[in-house]
């Protein structure tokens, strides 16, 4: 969490770039850590909802300018309303925000370098997948400010264990990108220097798969994990189903059949 200096509003705390076929999001209040003041929120739930009508996106990367990737909601502009209303909002519309990353069809990479504290931890944690940098650090630290990390703890514990989780929550220490790779938090962890190629050959490796597949696998994942097993194999099966009625699944499997390259057409 971070506590900066108080500004004028940012002119534009969210860019947004697209390069064949995957479009990155870039958190843009590099002075303030990116810390996520309310327009930073309200410009990522503007952008997710542009993303998902976007069938040319096969694939979002999640970014942040300057030192770090994200340190968390902007305490000063927080305390500045101290009314219960207000905080409620607040927390709900972020908590929307965090939860339309995993709604989106788009797998979304997190591409973290610097620190991911509190609902910037939360972020990582809500995206897909997360590839890091070796000086990446991560901490829900709200405990150390009198604010025990609450929200962020309902991403961060679907990601690493209870123990692991809870331990974070209540101690607020950094963990290291080793440390997060070991405990589930991230996926790859690279040089600084190779960060960029890391998280584009990732993204590259999904965005040349059938863009049908990879939704339908996304729109499945999460709420198998959620279903009992008995449920969890009736949604996978009937999801397997309906892939199997899709043209790219037939031309996929006459391709391999013909063992040739697949040529996707999204339907």
């Amino acid at each position: 969490m971070t506590a900066p200096p108080s500004p004028a509003a940012d002119p534009a705390p969210l860019l947004r770039e697209d390069h064949e076929g995957v479009a990155m999001l870039r958190l843009h209040r590099p002075t303030r850590q990116n810390a996520l003041s309310e327009a930073l929120i309200e410009a990522l739930e503007r952008a997710i909802e542009a993303l998902a009508g976007d069938d040319a996106v096969r694939v979002v990367v999640l970014a942040g300018s300057g030192p770090a990737f994200c340190a968390g909601h902007d305490l000063r502009e927080m305390r500045a309303r101290p009314d219960l209303d207000y905080y409620r909002g607040l927390f709900a519309r972020c908590a929307r925000m965090m939860r339309s990353l995993g709604e989106l069809p788009q797998p979304v990479i997190a591409r973290v370098h610097g620190v991911a504290t509190a609902a910037g931890c939360q972020l990582v944690a809500s995206c897909d997948l997360a590839v890091a940098s070796e000086q990446a650090r991560f901490a829900t630290s709200g405990i150390d400010v009198g604010l025990f990390c609450a929200t962020p703890g309902v991403a961060l514990s679907r990601n690493v264990s209870r123990k692991r989780a809870f331990e974070m929550l209540v101690t607020g220490e950094f963990i290291d990108a080793a440390t997060a790779l070991d405990w589930g938090l991230v996926n790859r962890v690279v040089p600084a220097e190779e960060l960029d190629a890391a998280v584009e050959r990732l993204a590259r490796t999904i965005a040349e798969k059938s863009p049908v597949a990879v939704r339908a696998g996304k729109r499945l994942f999460a709420p198998q994990l959620a279903a009992s097993l008995e449920e969890a194999y009736a949604l996978a099966c009937e999801a397997m189903a309906q892939n199997m009625l899709a043209e790219d699944a037939r031309e996929g499997i006459d391709a391999f059949l013909a063992k040739r390259a697949p040529r996707w057409r999204g339907r």
